[in-house]
């Protein structure tokens, strides 16, 4: 039961993302935020959830905890032709990757890794997402708009062009978010 694992763990998220913090308040599941920069480099070999994994882990070696406390760390990334697409940097960047989204299916994957003193677990879940063909106008307007720089393939399907832009997609649309609720329910439930 998850009360019983909230009544022994104080939970932690290290992850700075609204979006996440949001998830976890609509749970009941009280928190904490904890974090620290990571340059978040990996080997051009990994793929897929090998990169999410690797950066989930990663977050986690970087934040120290108590005996009392249960770590929740996370990455996301979109998978498209071949290679992941993280957060844009700059307009351009932006606008590349929603041309590369448009009018195709892609990947989002996100890898969560629970930590305590004592052991962890990591999991990944992967929901596949099909956008419409988006026209230069709808790109633009949507970067000049909303907040993409914070986002992996530089959207939110939460946002204007998820509600005009994602015509379907297979799997948790809380993944697409940036956080697996079901997935980590589940997890959590089973951890102790």
């Amino acid at each position: 039961m998850l009360q019983e694992l909230l009544e022994r763990y104080q939970i932690v998220l290290g992850s700075k993302s609204p979006r996440r913090q949001q998830f976890l308040k609509e749970l009941n599941i009280p928190f904490t935020c904890r974090t620290t920069e990571v340059e978040e480099v990996y080997s051009n070999k990994l793929q897929k959830e090998q990169i999410t994994s690797y950066l989930a882990d990663l977050k986690s070696k970087h934040i120290a905890i108590n005996n009392n406390e249960l770590l929740i760390t996370s990455d996301t990334i979109v998978w498209s032709n071949n290679k992941a697409l993280e957060k844009p940097s700059n307009t351009k960047e932006a606008t590349q990757m929603l041309q590369q989204l448009s009018g195709k299916w892609h990947q989002v994957i996100t890898s969560v890794k629970l930590t305590t003193t004592k052991h962890s677990k990591l999991f990944t879940d992967t929901t596949l997402v099909y956008f419409n063909k988006l026209d230069a106008d709808e790109i633009s307007h949507y970067i000049q708009h909303y907040q993409p720089y914070d986002k992996a393939g530089s959207y939110g399907i939460q946002e204007w062009i998820g509600l005009i832009g994602v015509e379907k997609i297979e799997g948790s649309y809380t993944n697409v978010v940036g956080l697996p609720t079901h997935k980590l329910y589940q997890e959590l439930k089973n951890f102790l």
